[in-house]
């Protein structure tokens, strides 16, 4: 009998020393994954924070000259948008314009749409400032001086 009894302490005292060196081992494990996990979302947030950065510096490179669609005329950043646009669409018509070779009657559609451009254009002017006008004129003027040797 005290065999027995003291076989089942002996087997009581390994088994409660074996489950508490297994929940140290747990512990261990769980430390370690949230450790891993921290540093995962450490880089992830380094390297979202580098795409957001260099996405931005391309962003300012586009906003300073916006190229038209004719080469050599490039359209300064106006406080409207909507300026830009409309010279980006009327750079658009004009190499349209030259690759018709100024031919806009047989081109209806050309024609049609040199016409919108036209009085867009003149809403446009009407609500700019005079340094405003001043570039926008300006740009205006490149835009039809490529256009002038295709008719």
């Amino acid at each position: 009998m005290k065999k027995v009894i003291l076989s089942v302490f002996v087997v009581g005292a390994l088994l409660a020393t074996s489950c508490k060196k297994a929940k140290e081992d747990a512990k261990d494990v769980k430390d370690a994954a949230v450790e891993a996990t921290e540093k995962a979302a450490d880089a992830t947030e380094d390297a979202a924070t580098k795409v957001v950065e260099e996405t931005e510096a391309v962003v300012d490179k586009a906003v300073e000259a916006v190229k038209s669609a004719i080469e050599g005329v490039t359209i300064p950043e106006f406080k409207d948008p909507k300026v830009g646009e409309y010279l980006q669409s009327y750079s658009t018509y004009a190499k349209d314009y030259i690759e018709a070779k100024g031919d806009v009657l047989k081109n209806a559609e050309l024609a049609k749409k040199g016409v919108e451009l036209a009085a867009k254009g003149k809403e446009i002017v009407s609500s700019l400032d005079a340094e405003a006008t001043k570039k926008f004129n300006s740009v205006m003027s490149a835009i039809q001086s490529k256009m002038a040797p295709a008719k």
